[in-house]
Order: C-alpha cells, then structure tokens, then sequence
C-alpha cells in the first residue's frame, strides 16, 4: 500500500507539472483550463478540477509542490491511497467552490493553483497533530501549527481582499476546511481528544465572516 502511496504522490505531481508547465507555454490552454467566473457560470464546471493543476509561474509550482511532497506521506500512511486521493480532490473542489462564493459576480475573474487541494492536506496533518512545529523558509526556527495556521488564514485573507493577482487565495482557506472535514468524516474522535481543534474552526470561521465583509 505504501509503494502504492507513492506512486501516487509521484503521479500527482508529474500530472501537476505537464499541466502547469503546458500552461506556461500555452496562454490557450491555459485559458481554456484555469478557474473563471464566466467559464463556470457558461456551464464549464470541469475548470472547478483543472484549474488546480495550473500555475502562474514556476515559484508558484515550486512552493506547492514541495509543500505537497513534504506533507503528503504523512497522510498518506493514514488515509490510503484511495481516501488521500478523495482527500486531494476533496479540498481541490472545496477551495474551487468558496472561491466562486466570494467572485461570483466578478465576471473576469480568473485563478490557477493546487493551494485548495494542498492546503487540505496541511491541515489535515495539523488536524492529527496541533503539536506540529513547521519550518519555512526563510524563517530560520519552528513556527507551532497553531500560529502557522493564524498566519496562513491571515496572509489568505489579505490575498483575496488586495485581489492583485491570479492565484487563488480564497482556495487556500476553502481547501483547509475540504481537509478538516474530509479528516472529521474519517476520524471524528479528534474533535473529542483536541480541544484546540474547535478554536481552530471557531478562527476559520471568523476568517470566512471578515472577508465577506470586506468584500
């Protein structure tokens, strides 16, 4: 099953990679693929899936790529091959879906990015383990998962309100609560053994209200 596991991490991330990299090169088939409001609302619900395997440029693709190659093992050994992939899709449709919540009435407006899908499975593994210590560069020491999980919803917050580029900053919080809940559906005795996990939804939730708000 392991070997398995792998081979998906492996396949995910090529896939992610021909797209992304086909994207860069084609501005068609970029187009034709990424998340936008007017393709959606003409009934191209399939951008919904595909836009998560678009970037805007190779930083972007590196960054989520290595988060996905360091977090995804992990659980991986938990869920299993077919659980991690509903997982992967799961938060990818999530973050797709809270997106056109806060943009649907921005006609123009287009996104690309794994951020929902990956950012699903940080916080699944954050869900398992709020003791989590995370190093990012270049923050030379560990941040505890809870404060990384503050910040992130922080700098997701101020993506989705500035607006000023194309990736999708509302897929990072909606892809969160894809992995939470996918990770409760599974495993709801978390909720009873981490208390902490529901101030962590309380803080998610609050996040959800401010930017609608702001919006």
């Amino acid at each position: 099953m392991f070997h398995l596991s792998l081979n998906l991490v492996t396949i995910l991330l090529v896939f992610t990679f021909l797209m992304s990299y086909k994207g860069f090169k084609d501005s068609s088939f970029f187009n034709a693929y990424c998340f936008s409001v007017s393709g959606l609302k003409s009934g191209q619900w399939y951008r919904l899936l595909t836009s998560g395997f678009l970037h805007v440029g190779w930083w972007h693709l590196l960054v989520n790529g290595l988060t996905f190659y360091f977090f995804a093992p992990s659980i991986l050994s938990i869920f299993g091959t077919v659980e991690f992939l509903g997982l992967y899709l799961f938060s990818l449709l999530m973050g797709n879906l809270l997106t056109y919540f806060y943009y649907h009435k921005e006609y123009y407006y287009t996104a690309v990015g794994a951020s929902g899908a990956i950012s699903g499975i940080v916080f699944s593994s954050l869900v398992f383990d709020p003791s989590m210590k995370l190093y990012i560069l270049p923050i030379p020491f560990p941040i505890p998962a809870p404060l990384f999980g503050l910040g992130f919803l922080l700098y997701s917050m101020v993506g989705i309100v500035r607006n000023s580029d194309r990736i999708g900053h509302a897929a990072h919080i909606g892809g969160g609560i894809g992995g939470v809940l996918f990770t409760f559906l599974f495993y709801p005795y978390l909720l009873r053994e981490n208390p902490l996990l529901w101030v962590f939804l309380l803080m998610i939730l609050f996040a959800l209200f401010v930017i609608k708000k702001w919006r």
